[in-house]
């Protein structure tokens, strides 16, 4: 009889990765850069004005709030699966003129491009790859972490948030890697060298069991925001053991019943253009 890794399969409690939010300096560089770019589409239902966009990658989001004083900075980069990397290279060179002065760079590293925001994001853009299920997408975020912290910090989400967490090697560091949902992961590097301040910036994610890591949060004085009925927040990582904090980053936790889990995701196809159309081809299906 085959035998097998069952724990291959497990999920843990985080369901998905749905969106991470970026404050940016001006929508028009955000267009060019998001948009005419990297190849994303722009949610056409929500946050339709000048003071936020939501930015569509495949079943995934990026939210850019408007803030030209305060924009942000994620401490680490953000893993991107596209259909083409040549043309998402040619794309690049073609806004580059446009987006000179800014900090908007890219360089091909032959099976992945480095991407950097006109901010200073960084976007680490990948093929379609086996592990990621949509050939466009948002595969994981990775975050640098101090020296010492992956193996709390893996601890903190198994025990805490019910995910599949454990600490690996990932480019040569340890690494906490926390499973979101099938094909999604974030990932917490140690880095040596010493982060920059924290400025705000959050992401946000959908779990099953939604009172238990509230329960346990609000247990250690963690619970940042009680948001609605169906979301709350929390901004501090900490040590389970001594209760110092090992890494900020807020989290917006939602239900499996917040309004917005499983919502119809329209205009998710970039492909999708006036010369191809057909009949609703502009929703996204998943199986």
């Amino acid at each position: 009889m085959a035998t097998f890794d069952r724990t291959t399969e497990d999920t843990g409690n985080v369901i998905s990765l749905d969106h991470v939010n970026l404050c940016i300096g001006d929508q028009q560089a955000a267009t060019l850069f998001y948009i005419m770019g990297l190849g994303f589409t722009r949610d056409p239902y929500l946050t339709v004005g000048l003071e936020n966009m939501w930015l569509n990658a495949g079943r995934q989001q990026v939210h850019v709030p408007t803030r030209p004083a305060a924009a942000q900075v994620l401490r680490g980069r953000i893993g991107v699966v596209v259909p083409d990397l040549l043309e998402l290279q040619q794309r690049l060179t073609d806004i580059s003129s446009q987006l000179a002065g800014t900090q908007f760079t890219f360089k091909e590293h032959g099976d992945h491009l480095d991407v950097t925001c006109p901010w200073g994001n960084m976007f680490l853009c990948h093929a379609p790859m086996d592990s990621f299920a949509a050939t466009l997408g948002i595969p994981y975020v990775e975050l640098g972490v101090p020296t010492g912290a992956a193996a709390g910090i893996a601890a903190f989400y198994s025990e805490i948030m019910g995910a599949v967490s454990e600490v690996k090697t990932v480019r040569k560091n340890a690494a906490a890697v926390v499973r979101m949902g099938t094909d999604q992961s974030l990932i917490f590097r140690e880095d040596s060298e010493e982060p920059r301040a924290y400025d705000g910036h959050h992401l946000a994610i959908y779990i099953s069991d939604f009172s238990g890591p509230h329960g346990r949060l609000a247990e250690r004085g963690l619970v940042s925001e009680e948001s609605n009925e169906h979301q709350y927040r929390f901004k501090d990582i900490v040590d389970l053991a001594s209760g110092a904090v090992l890494f900020e980053l807020e989290h917006e936790v939602r239900s499996m019943r917040h309004p917005m889990y499983a919502r119809a995701l329209v205009n998710r196809d970039p492909a999708v253009t006036t010369r191809n159309y057909t009949r609703n081809s502009e929703f996204l299906y998943i199986g």
